[in-house]
């Protein structure tokens, strides 16, 4: 019969010396000496050390490793090292058995690599690296919420099924939806912008989907993207939301999670600000001085990013692209019509963001719709929220992905996905 757990790991103190407490978890070691056995417990809180003995003792029977079990005993202090305290067990229930040998070692004495990690991920949580990732991850995702709500951002959700490719972009899954053809939203621009009408300030925290054929540690078929919308706001006002963002998170982070940064062995620098602002025109010309030949309107490849991130280490805006390599939705420098106010944020050659002000006079969309070979018509639905009172707005979306992988120092976001989807990924 299992019992019904009264305490966290984590909630052992010396208040609770003495005291019987109920423990559920999982054995990550046990060692049997004689007539007693110490068995390593462990929850998502925490660890601690298992004294059996006596009938107790003869009863374990074959208990593996990784198996699940309730304790019911005593708090008492102890003399290992590894411990702050101990339990004397009174009784045992084995609530489930785990096979031997398990397909990877949680416990991380036999490394195994990351597709075999992913293939048996659940089991993979229980690995402390890849479970401080993730508890990491969920405290981004509140400090970012937290403060995008002190700014005044509003959350929304956004459809995920649309009906036309009308973001204007390639690599949009496609689908049968009751005997029509449906896509899956590669981002919620055209929401988002809309929703800037009444609610002026939005934000959404979600998944977006994009059929990219790439095998890169940086490219996933779907990703968590954090995405704003504000009206009132140029292009600078969002970088500078932007930068806020991702400094509060390192700072959050750093701060409140000591036993994360312990469990990954990596400890989160806080990086210097404000941001270096660096235009595309600079860039082009720090490439041509290295003999790089590029010129102005070439899109910036990853082998040139790669030299710009070397120049610009960390965290840097790329500003002032050319209009001709920007969406539809991108509005123009007044002072340089060839140029967009427009940026990505980049952390070395890394891309995380994108974004600028946005067009917000219909006749000028439609024109550069048709400038970008893309018919009007099928952005009605969008273009008339356009006659209803259109805000001059701006936004920008960041990968959350990716700039957890800066936040951890490593180049693989597959490790901070809990099951990516790439093109050779599609379980479990």
């Amino acid at each position: 019969m299992a019992f019904v757990k009264t305490h966290d790991i984590s909630e052992l103190d010396s208040g609770t010396i003495g005291k019987e407490v109920v423990l559920g978890g999982w054995v990550e070691d046990l060692r049997k000496l004689g007539k007693m056995t110490f068995i390593t417990l462990r929850d998502v809180s925490g660890i601690s050390q298992i004294i059996v003995k006596g009938d107790l003792n003869d009863n374990l029977g074959e208990l593996n490793r990784q198996s699940v079990i309730s304790v019911r005993g005593i708090v008492q202090e102890t003399k290992a090292r590894d411990f702050d305290f101990e339990i004397k067990a009174e009784e045992i229930d084995v609530l489930a058995k785990a096979i031997h040998p398990l397909p990877v070692d949680p416990i991380g004495r036999l490394e195994s690599n990351i597709d075999t990690r992913l293939n048996h991920r659940a089991l993979d949580m229980r690995n402390q690296k890849t479970a401080s990732i993730f508890k990491l991850r969920h405290h981004v995702l509140a400090s970012l919420r937290k403060t995008l709500s002190e700014k005044k951002f509003i959350e929304i959700t956004t459809p995920k099924i649309i009906g036309s490719a009308s973001e204007g972009g390639a690599n949009l899954f496609s689908l049968e939806y009751f005997g029509r053809t449906a896509y899956l939203a590669q981002s919620p621009q055209l929401y988002k912008e809309q929703m800037t009408i009444g609610l002026e300030r939005v934000f959404e925290i979600s998944s977006f989907y994009r059929a990219e054929n790439s095998h890169t540690g940086r490219h996933l078929s779907e990703f968590t993207s954090v995405d704003i919308e504000a009206a009132f706001m140029d292009y600078s006002d969002v970088m500078d939301v932007l930068e806020s963002l991702v400094i509060e998170v390192y700072k959050y982070t750093s701060e409140n999670c000591k036993k994360e940064q312990e469990g990954m062995g990596h400890t989160i620098e806080i990086p210097s600000f404000p941001f270096e602002r660096v235009t595309y025109s600079q860039v082009i010309e720090e490439l041509k001085s290295v003999g790089e030949k590029v010129e102005f309107g070439d899109d910036l490849l990853d082998s040139h990013l790669r030299i710009v991130g070397k120049n610009h280490p960390g965290f840097y805006f790329l500003t002032d692209w050319p209009m001709k390599l920007k969406p539809f939705y991108i509005r123009e420098k007044d002072e340089n019509p060839e140029l967009s106010r427009s940026f990505d944020l980049q952390y070395g050659y890394l891309e995380l963001s994108s974004g600028g002000t946005r067009l917000h006079d219909p006749e000028m969309i439609k024109s550069r719709l048709k400038e970008q070979g893309l018919d009007p018509a099928q952005f009605a639905d969008h273009l008339q929220t356009f006659d209803w009172g259109m805000p001059p707005h701006s936004g920008w979306g960041m990968g959350l992905d990716r700039l957890m992988t800066t936040l951890i120092g490593i180049d693989n976001v597959r490790e901070v996905v809990l099951y990516p989807r790439d093109p050779d990924r599609l379980t479990p």
